[in-house]
């Protein structure tokens, strides 16, 4: 789905530093197959070296016209966050830019990328912070900035509370984005400064975030009672030395 505030300069400020966190991030994470879940305009796997690739979209228009089933560009299947169409243990690199904040039920949809992962697989997640200048802004001008309404926050704190409950390990975070979220270029450029300082004062205030996690599975080692241990057979003593039979005297 394409959101109109992604071709203001303020969307277009995120993608870059989403794009940037996300040629990071998948480097170096190898497998077979991997999935960016929504959010086609941003290239999340093209630095990724997986030879199955696939991007979602969270849903097409069925209708009986022709042109509008047809998929975004850049996009194989289309399909819900919250039902994937993969098996169990399936995918070893998903990706979820802002797709629990755009979903019904945010944490169904996460409990559905735990189910498709493979034990080590990695989740690479991102989400707008409510806890930043933008999401003042987004409570502030909640009327006269409706681009800015289009996606609701999801704090960090709640979705690492969410991945711990589902046996996901959360590698690396980082916080970005502290610049206001203006409209014009001009503006935005001037407002660059705080980046850097944001990065070094305040960086749990930057309007975004990522999140990479891991899929643990731990293993598991049945312990008997005690009273079940056998004790080791006893070893045999070794057997006495036979006697020899008294030999008959010759008379």
């Amino acid at each position: 789905m394409h959101h109109p505030w992604m071709a203001k300069a303020f969307g277009r400020y995120l993608l870059e530093w989403e794009q940037q966190r996300c040629d990071e991030a998948v480097a170096d994470i190898f497998g077979y197959h991997s999935l960016q879940l929504g959010l086609p305009m941003l290239q999340a796997l093209r630095n990724n070296r997986m030879p199955h690739q696939w991007v979602s979209a969270p849903g097409c228009d069925l209708n009986l016209d022709r042109t509008a089933c047809q998929a975004p560009q850049g996009v194989q299947l289309c399909c819900a966050p919250e039902a994937l169409p993969f098996s169990e243990s399936s995918l070893d690199l998903l990706v979820m830019p802002h797709t629990l904040e755009l979903c019904q039920d945010p944490h169904a949809a996460l409990r559905e990328a735990v189910r498709v992962l493979v034990p080590e697989g990695r989740l690479l997640l991102f989400g707008l912070n409510p806890y930043s200048l933008w999401g003042v802004q987004h409570r502030l001008e909640r009327v006269q900035a409706p681009s800015l309404n289009a996606w609701r926050g999801l704090p960090y704190w709640r979705v690492r509370d969410w991945m711990q409950v589902l046996a996901m390990d959360v590698v690396a975070a980082d916080f970005g984005c502290h610049v206001p979220a203006v409209d014009e270029q001009v503006w935005l450029e001037r407002w660059r400064w705080m980046d850097k300082l944001g990065n070094k004062a305040w960086p749990v205030l930057g309007g975004a975030y990522c999140v990479l996690a891991v899929k643990k599975v731990h293993g598991m080692r049945l312990m008997e009672p005690a009273w079940r241990k056998h004790k080791a057979p006893a070893q045999a003593a070794p057997a006495a030395a036979c006697q020899q039979a008294p030999q008959r005297k010759e008379i």
